[in-house]
């Protein structure tokens, strides 16, 4: 209920809510948002995990910036997500609340395992040969 609570509390316009439910109604983009949750992870460690295509990937990451959720960095032909936390309280809240309520999910946390695998041994994944490692939180970034 807090969830609601602070939604009718706040003074979000509606169209920003929409596009943020809309944003958190898709099981790629809510796995996508697990996996960058607390780090950085350069798009093709994104592809590899989800093994799906980048095109598609990269359209459900657009998706998640326009809404407001996730910002991205490029470092020369990689770029790299992180998630990124609205300015208003609420939707803060809502996004905070999603990530915690991922947790507990299965799939979601294969994908976690898969991606520490990934980080451990990319030489596993020919896809990630030469692939920037994902940073976690706190860490800078030269």
């Amino acid at each position: 209920m807090r969830i609601l609570c602070g939604y009718m509390n706040s003074r979000a316009k509606s169209s920003d809510l929409v596009l943020l439910f809309a944003a958190l109604a898709d099981r790629t983009r809510l796995r996508l948002l697990n996996l960058i949750a607390g780090r950085e992870v350069c798009v093709c460690y994104l592809v590899e995990i989800l093994r799906q295509g980048q095109p598609k990937i990269s359209r459900h990451l657009a998706y998640l910036r326009k809404a407001g959720v996730v910002s991205a960095r490029r470092e020369g032909k990689w770029m790299h997500y992180r998630i990124e936390r609205p300015e208003n309280a609420a939707a803060a809240l809502i996004v905070d609340d999603v990530l915690e309520s991922l947790k507990s999910d299965r799939e979601m946390q294969a994908d976690l395992d898969r991606l520490s695998r990934a980080c451990c041994q990319p030489g596993r994944f020919v896809s990630l040969q030469g692939a920037p490692m994902p940073i976690h939180a706190g860490t800078t970034v030269a």
